[in-house]
């Protein structure tokens, strides 16, 4: 857990802070359809119990922290473009709502969707 201590006491910041925050993030980029889990229990376990921060997972290291995002691309956007947009995105939102530094954001594809044309 991030963790900070001042004169008044200390600041722990969950793992699932981070991944709400960067989710948010996520869900308002260009290009971006949805999030994916990581797995099919992952999956599973998300429908159930509607976590909100499905397909994030945020490590600690140390004072840094590594971010992993797996999203669904819309078709026919260009998907590398999508991708640097939401690390960057991420990236920005995070570092500026808790003030920690971030080590690095992965940004999977796990999919693509077509939206309707109708």
């Amino acid at each position: 857990m991030g963790e900070d201590n001042t004169s008044l006491g200390g600041i722990h910041i969950s793992p699932n802070a981070v991944a709400t925050i960067a989710y948010q993030a996520v869900l308002q980029s260009y290009g971006v359809v949805g999030l994916a889990p990581k797995n099919l229990a992952d999956g599973i376990v998300s429908t159930i119990t509607r976590e909100p921060a499905r397909g994030i997972s945020v490590q600690y290291r140390g004072d840094l922290i590594d971010i992993e995002v797996n999203i669904i691309v819309e078709y026919g956007t260009r998907i590398n473009s999508v991708a640097e947009s939401v690390a960057t995105a991420v990236r920005f939102n995070v570092e500026k709502a808790l003030g920690l530094r971030i080590n690095s954001v992965n940004v999977h594809v796990a999919g693509l969707r077509v939206s309707n044309t109708d």
